[in-house]
């Protein structure tokens, strides 16, 4: 008999809805639980702390969740995010975009490029690369570009908390699906080498709970990938 969502997702009806995980750094859950986004879709609200936050993400669009953003922004103040940043162009991640623009009129969005995706998507997504910097009271946030889950994936790094926003390239628990669709493991193997360089002390992941040891985790994501190619050749 097939399981059901509750045991599919034993965690999910006790992760929060809302999180201020740092003064710096807020979580928004996307409200989409399911077997493969865990609780759901973890979104950001970064630099609230310096009056002028920025968005990271907007889940898949449901009113539920805009009713949740709106509600935690006025919590904090009022201040609503100018911009919004994206990991990659997968719908759990960037699904909300059109109801986030009509929630915050002038807001912006950034991300990088896949031609013939982007198009879904009825919002002006401003060209961000590899390496750019997106700055606001308190907070730097460099984008790292990092395929493998996705040809578009941005790992974002925080670098006053020396943090990483993660999307689906890392996940607070289980291991990344690698599509065929815009997935490469040979990318992905590199992505996962480049993000051990950065030396990050915290993980902030698309899905699941925070990674306090980010290290341990890199490691592991690679042995796993490695054993999985050992038992193939076997």
């Amino acid at each position: 008999m097939p399981k059901s969502l509750p045991e599919l997702l034993p965690d999910a009806a006790g992760f929060p809805k809302t999180a201020i995980l740092t003064p710096k750094v807020h979580r928004v859950l996307g409200l989409n639980p399911s077997a493969s986004t865990g609780p759901g879709t973890n979104t950001y609200l970064i630099g609230v702390d310096g009056g002028e936050p920025l968005l990271l993400d907007t889940g898949t669009g449901l009113a539920a969740y805009f009713d949740l953003l709106r509600s935690h922004v006025a919590e904090g103040g009022g201040r609503a995010p100018r911009r919004c940043l994206f990991t990659h162009v997968h719908g759990d991640h960037i699904g909300g975009a059109a109801g986030v623009a009509a929630l915050f009129p002038g807001i912006t969005f950034h991300k990088f490029p896949w031609p013939g995706k982007d198009e879904a998507y009825p919002v002006r997504l401003a060209r961000v690369q590899d390496g750019d910097v997106f700055r606001g009271p308190g907070y730097t946030l460099r984008a790292i570009h990092t395929p493998g889950h996705a040809q578009d994936h941005l790992c974002w790094y925080l670098e006053e908390e020396r943090a990483l926003f993660t999307g689906d390239v890392v996940l607070g628990k289980g291991t990344t699906v690698i599509p065929l669709d815009g997935g490469d493991l040979a990318d992905y193997m590199a992505t996962l080498h480049r993000l051990q360089g950065l030396s990050a002390a915290r993980i902030y992941p698309g899905h699941g709970p925070v990674i306090d040891d980010p290290r341990e985790k890199l490691a592991f994501y690679i042995e796993h990938r490695l054993e999985r190619e050992r038992q193939v050749l076997a």
